[in-house]
């Protein structure tokens, strides 16, 4: 965790440094480089686990099988048709079907006897609903950044996320939303022994990224405010190759760039990587037909089996005189002699 926080506290730096020094511009320049990398390696994840060969079929099952037509199957937990596995994966998706069925476990004592129980927790569930969808609007929104006019449909998303129309700037529903997904998810690892346990620093580190990145951009809206119209001239001067003047942005501003800049680049090599990796996954898009087709590994080289017919030959004399039964007997041996005698 610290070295993920102090990782963080750099970037910050960089991000404060960079504007109060007057490197607006190279700053400015970040994004398009981690788009960049962001693309590149995003393609190249997903090509290299399309290409990895799936030698045996792996697919979760969490029902019962199609088998005898008096038994009737788990469609969705064991799909063995097209249409099916896609209905699942669009579960898995859109509402993360397999979080849902989350457990919990609790070690009790119930007179004396200790007891292991089993209980349903759709807190994560619902938290990480919070948090993607929430990230989803606000990423449709920023779109406005990048075009000019707006199209319907994100103004429609707009109007609807701040419909309460509480204060100016306008109140986003999204931003308290994502905040406390993310709260969540930080108090969980934090909180939770054997997650803490377990946390590599680059779990930590995408997660304060993303903390950062959702603040500073809140900070940017709400408290120290930039203006909105010369963010936009900025940004968009940046994607057409143009010079544009930084006069009126904030330190926050680019903080805020710089975050996301990091963000962008660091999510193809990170386990962020999982809105591609899913469905890629072996385990979700396989149909569940191991009882009608058989699977056959393709790494397996041909290989020369030794049967038992051949076995038999190779010792027959020994496993006779040992008392083994045979599937055929040794011939008996022929006696040889000088000949009728003189």
């Amino acid at each position: 965790m610290t070295i993920a926080l102090v990782a963080t506290l750099l970037i910050l730096i960089v991000g404060w440094g960079g504007s109060m020094i007057g490197l607006q511009g190279v700053l400015g320049a970040l994004p398009l480089a981690a788009l960049a990398v962001f693309i590149v390696g995003f393609v190249w994840r997903v090509v290299y686990w399309a290409k990895s060969p799936v030698p045996f079929a792996i697919p979760t099952v969490g029902g019962q099988q199609r088998s005898l037509d008096w038994i009737k199957p788990s469609r969705l937990d064991a799909p063995w048709t097209t249409a099916a596995v896609v209905g699942r994966m669009a579960l898995e998706v859109l509402t993360f079907r397999s979080l849902f069925r989350n457990t919990a476990a609790e070690r009790t004592t119930i007179n004396g006897v200790p007891r292991l129980t089993y209980y349903s927790s759709k807190w994560l569930w619902v938290f990480a609903l919070l948090f993607h969808y929430s990230m989803l609007v606000i990423v449709v929104r920023h779109a406005r950044f990048f075009l000019e006019p707006v199209p319907v449909c994100i103004q429609v998303i707009e109007f609807l996320d701040g419909v309460m129309q509480v204060g100016h700037p306008r109140f986003y529903l999204t931003d308290a939303f994502i905040l406390a997904g993310l709260g969540f998810l930080f108090l969980r690892r934090l909180y939770t022994e054997k997650l803490r346990y377990i946390s590599q620093p680059a779990d930590w580190f995408a997660l304060f990224l993303l903390i950062c990145v959702a603040g500073s951009g809140i900070c940017m809206r709400y408290v120290d405010k930039v203006d909105i119209a010369q963010a936009k001239v900025f940004i968009m001067g940046l994607f057409t190759f143009s010079s544009v003047s930084t006069e009126g942005l904030s330190p926050i501003f680019f903080i805020h760039l710089t975050f996301v800049s990091v963000l962008l680049a660091y999510f193809p090599f990170s386990k962020l990587m999982h809105m591609g990796g899913v469905f890629m996954s072996p385990t979700r898009n396989m149909k569940v037909n191991t009882r009608e087709e058989r699977h056959v590994n393709p790494w397996n080289p041909p290989k020369k089996f030794h049967t038992y017919a051949e076995y038999e030959d190779d010792f027959r004399d020994a496993m006779a005189e040992a008392g083994l039964p045979l599937e055929k007997q040794p011939e008996p041996a022929t006696e040889t002699g000088n000949g009728a005698g003189a």
